[in-house]
């Protein structure tokens, strides 16, 4: 009988020493559970072509704010067309490119020369995106031209910027081509309707 005991004995230590190897970890239910998730996040997590990604960016309400009620102070300006051309910028990108800096060097050897004059800085975006994205896109993308000129010798009161996001493309068709030439600083020399 003793020996029936012992093996008895030794099969429970057994399992009990095996038994604690072989335990899961269970976490509790409040870890377990995922931040609700707002539908707009789900629609942004929603899967998208490579071609329509958008960086995942956070625009605040205020830098919205700030970006749409930005305006060019009186006195009222004209623009004079064509004095600059245009610099172009990759897709869903604001930094300077290049390309376009032996433009922004003829700009602002022509604004040095001229002292007199300013001009205006309009950001733009091809139609991928948000509005509110694409606003908030076009002002950085016009804030990093002045800055870019403002290091050339440039006063930044001379420069005004603003952002027409998506809102005045230069063309419309739904091609890779044609979203290069909406992504774009337009320049703007500033007359006043007096002169």
């Amino acid at each position: 009988m003793k020996k029936v005991f012992a093996v008895i004995l030794m099969l429970v230590a057994g399992s009990v020493f095996f038994g604690c190897s072989q335990r899961k970890v269970v976490q509790p239910e409040a870890q377990q559970q995922q931040p609700a998730v707002s539908p707009e996040e789900t629609k942004k997590k929603a899967p998208i072509r490579p071609e329509e990604k958008i960086a995942a960016e956070k625009i605040t309400e205020q830098q919205l704010a700030k970006v749409e009620t930005r305006d060019i102070e009186a006195p009222k300006y004209i623009e004079e067309k064509g004095v600059f051309e245009d610099i172009y910028f990759d897709f869903d990108r604001y930094d300077i490119r290049s390309d376009a800096k032996p433009v922004l060097e003829k700009i602002a050897s022509w604004l040095l020369k001229n002292t007199s004059e300013k001009i205006l800085i309009e950001g733009h975006c091809d139609e991928r995106g948000t509005n509110e994205y694409n606003l908030a896109l076009g002002d950085r993308r016009a804030k990093a031209t002045k800055d870019f000129l403002i290091a050339l010798g440039l006063s930044p009161k001379r420069i005004e910027i603003i952002s027409y996001g998506e809102e005045k493309p230069l063309c419309t068709e739904k091609t890779e081509d044609c979203w290069q030439k909406n992504r774009r600083d337009h320049f703007v020399v500033l007359r006043e309707t007096g002169k």
